[in-house]
């Protein structure tokens, strides 16, 4: 599907009808619910290696979020959000709205043929801002690209070319400019800093901020909040997640203070997830008393399972809960109609727009995922609805297997089609259309 016409005649033209839901059928990228608010700011930030057990709304207990957790009360939570299984697969997706399919390259890497949300908001007239992780640039002398080429007004990012910390004693380019007076400071809090200054800057106009975060991926070290950060004796442990994972809770609350502090909150859209699943060293406990075992770089729900949390205050139903199906490639659309922007790239995601206002929305029947992680290692490609799973027949070792999630989430015993009821049959066949319908790449 092409959106270049205007968001206007697009709406005129797109039918409503039953075919637009149809297997193999092109998704629309905006619905026509009408618009309830002109141009609201919109802050999308994306926490990094976080998956949906590690939050207290979404029932877990090992860790402290209370203002995600307020967020969620505040606003919508979605139960059934899927990322790409590690973090530059997601980055792509989510900033093109396309299927890795067509636009993946390689790991670390951004084709910078793209278009990107940050082009999007430009075009609509939004200041756009970045801070936080890059990592799209292919620092070892790949093809990539920088965060101007990707429709950033602003940035301050970890890993644009040099990686080095993220954390402690920071390794920080800001606009440009390597930083030279970061020493004990804190990586995140700086990056906080930055956008909280942004939002004050650009407070009487439209503004897109970006904020993928480097909290919480490893190394595993004490932050600001730790004992050892204070001894500066900390060394990387795992037992130190946990104490980044409520800091991340605690830098989210700096930038709703800020938004409070302005009077913005009602005329901002926030939307929070995680990249991909917890990295597999971390289990996490649940309220039921289950344990999850985190599953970063899996095509299992540990490593595609995020959290996602909309927050428009007076425009989202507090304490909604959604069980509609989220594509990562559904994040550009839904913020593009929120802005009234206009799409004039081809697109795999559709809307959510609809569901964050509390409308019944048009959700997805399925969602489809392309995966390799660099150019010739193991592709995996399979497409999902809430309950089904089935991938397709390729060289890996869940070819062309069907699993009910339901029963087995760890996908540890596959269907047998010899033994499959017409509910397991029926899910088949409604799966293996829907990988036939997309692009394999």
């Amino acid at each position: 599907m092409n959106t270049s016409i205007s968001r206007r005649k697009f709406l005129q033209r797109l039918g409503f009808g039953a075919a637009v839901l149809g297997i193999g059928k092109s998704l629309p990228a905006v619905s026509r619910l009408p618009r309830t608010n002109d141009r609201p700011n919109i802050v999308l930030i994306m926490a990094d290696d976080l998956g949906y057990e590690c939050l207290g709304c979404y029932g877990g207990k090992s860790y402290k979020t209370p203002v995600l957790d307020s967020l969620a009360a505040a606003g919508v939570r979605f139960e059934h959000c899927y990322s790409q299984p590690l973090c530059t697969p997601s980055r792509v997706k989510i900033m093109t709205g396309k299927s890795n399919a067509g636009n993946y390259t390689r790991f670390g890497a951004l084709n910078p043929a793209e278009k990107t949300f940050g082009h999007l908001m430009q075009q609509a007239g939004y200041a756009t801002c970045i801070v936080g992780k890059w990592q799209l640039a292919a620092r070892d002398g790949g093809k990539g690209t920088y965060p101007a080429q990707a429709g950033f007004d602003e940035h301050c990012l970890w890993q644009t070319d040099d990686r080095g910390s993220r954390y402690r004693n920071p390794i920080i380019v800001e606009n440009g400019r390597k930083r030279q007076d970061l020493r004990d400071k804190y990586g995140p809090d700086v990056f906080c800093e930055y956008a909280v200054d942004f939002i004050q800057r650009k407070k009487d106009n439209p503004f897109f901020l970006w904020f993928p975060m480097t909290l919480t991926h490893a190394p595993f070290e004490p932050t600001p909040d730790t004992e050892e950060w204070k001894k500066s004796v900390g060394k990387a442990n795992k037992k130190h997640f946990a104490d980044m994972v409520a800091y991340m809770d605690k830098i989210i609350g700096r930038i709703l203070a800020k938004l409070d502090q302005l009077s913005l909150r009602e005329n901002t859209l926030i939307i929070f997830t995680g990249d991909n699943g917890t990295p597999r060293a971390i289990s996490s406990k649940m309220k039921d008393g289950s344990v999850i075992q985190g599953g970063k770089g899996l095509t299992t729900d540990a490593g595609t399972h995020v959290p996602l949390i909309a927050n428009w205050i007076g425009k989202t139903p507090p304490g909604k809960v959604c069980s509609d199906l989220v594509d990562f490639s559904d994040i550009l659309p839904t913020i593009a109609e929120a802005a009234d922007a206009s799409i004039d790239w081809k697109i795999d995601g559709r809307t959510f727009l609809p569901q964050i206002l509390g409308k019944p929305g048009r959700p997805r029947q399925w969602i489809y995922t392309w995966y390799r992680r660099d150019p010739g290692t193991t592709l995996y490609r399979f497409a999902r609805d809430k309950r089904w799973k089935l991938y397709d027949a390729g060289r890996h070792e869940r070819a062309g297997k069907l699993f009910d999630l339901s029963t087995d989430v760890l996908e540890k015993n596959p269907i047998d089609p010899a033994q499959a009821g017409k509910e397991a049959a029926a899910a088949m066949k409604k799966l293996r259309a829907a990988l036939n319908s997309m692009a394999a790449g």
